[in-house]
């Protein structure tokens, strides 16, 4: 036998399958004798059992058997290919048994008689054919992690940009950095829930914290004032929707432009008496009317500096009134059926306790 014909590891595993014991044999020298260790069945249900005591490389099987056939192993063996590969071997020249015995997962077929060297030829070539399928899936769940990999990295970019653009606004404003946290995780989850695919969730949990980030335009003097404000500082106040659309417009990256879309936005109203442009039921963004809804249960849920925590039945309550007026009566309804899982993200990212909190 020339050498080229065996270039796959030695010591390959090959079960040989087959109920004359004179075929089991002649295989058995033939492949022993080109350094592949060799076993025998008699049939499927001891091919069955001789694979789960060890698994095999290959399996060269008869066609025709007593009870189940060969064609019946191959299907058996169907979900473990290419970790075992499957050579068929008959007498029989039926196209039709042929065909469906490839189709099921089988490497090749053979008629016999056969010579030694087609045997060899037969079962190197399955074998390089099963090393490369399985390289060919090792090399894909490699890309597939280096995918995920690369998919989290960009995801963390994107939240350390929109959580560094809203900063400035924080540090003048009275509202938390767990709140425009929580902001961006309650929207995430709405869009979940209404059936959006994960990139679309993670676009909308990076651009909904932006939806403020105008109030970096507002003067101090409004922005912390401690008491009402004067009907011009109100509408001085409401600028900070356009402001935070002035911004972020112009960018080419999807959740900037999502967040332009939510600042302008999260202060329309569904009955069409919001601000800045009076826009009414659909023509309000989705996006925004997710975070609308998210940023009043927040603010109502958690303690500013003007007011404690309301309880979480007030909350809802609140929510339910205005179903139809400032809210989409379609996601309010979906809010509330799923109130547990937003109760657990609020309780999950509770504010960080400030010195003034302890009295310090």
């Amino acid at each position: 036998m020339p050498e080229e014909i065996n270039v796959v590891p030695k010591e390959s595993g090959i079960l040989i399958v087959d109920d004359l014991p004179i075929i089991r044999l002649s295989l058995r020298r033939i492949l022993a004798k080109a350094g592949y260790r060799c076993r025998e069945a008699e049939d499927v249900p001891h091919a069955l059992a001789a694979l789960e005591e060890e698994p095999a490389d290959l399996v060269l099987s008869d066609v025709q058997m007593p009870g189940a056939s060969g064609l019946d192993l191959v299907r058996l063996l169907q979900p473990r290919i290419p970790d075992i590969s499957v050579l068929m071997v008959s007498s029989s020249e039926d196209t039709e048994t042929a065909i469906e015995c490839l189709q099921q997962g089988a490497f090749g077929y053979i008629l016999k008689p056969f010579q030694p060297r087609e045997i060899l030829v037969q079962v190197n070539g399955a074998l390089r054919r099963r090393m490369l399928e399985i390289a060919f899936r090792g090399r894909e769940a490699e890309l597939a992690r280096k995918v995920r990999e690369q998919t989290e990295e960009i995801r963390h970019s994107r939240e350390e940009i929109a959580f560094r653009l809203i900063a400035a606004s924080e540090h003048r404003d009275h509202e938390t950095g767990m709140h425009v946290k929580r902001i961006g995780l309650f929207a995430a989850e709405m869009a979940r829930l209404l059936g959006w695919d994960e990139d679309a969730v993670e676009t909308l949990q990076a651009a909904a914290p932006m939806h403020d980030i105008g109030k970096i335009g507002v003067p101090d003097a409004i922005l912390q004032k401690p008491g009402s404000l004067t009907e011009t500082e109100w509408v001085e106040m409401k600028r900070h929707t356009l402001m935070g659309a002035a911004i972020l417009k112009g960018s080419q990256v999807p959740f900037i432009q999502m967040g332009a879309r939510i600042s302008v936005g999260h202060h329309e109203r569904w009955d069409g008496t919001g601000y800045p442009r009076g826009l009414a039921g659909v023509q309000i963004p989705l996006e925004a009317r997710i975070t609308a809804l998210v940023d009043v249960y927040d603010a109502l849920s958690n303690r500013r500096h003007y007011k404690d925590p309301w309880p979480e039945t007030r909350v809802v309550e609140h929510l339910a009134g205005g179903r139809g007026t400032q809210f989409d009566p379609d996601l309010v309804d979906l809010f509330v059926a799923h109130l547990p899982r937003f109760r657990a993200i609020l309780e999950a990212n509770p504010d960080e306790v400030q010195e003034e909190d302890l009295g310090a």
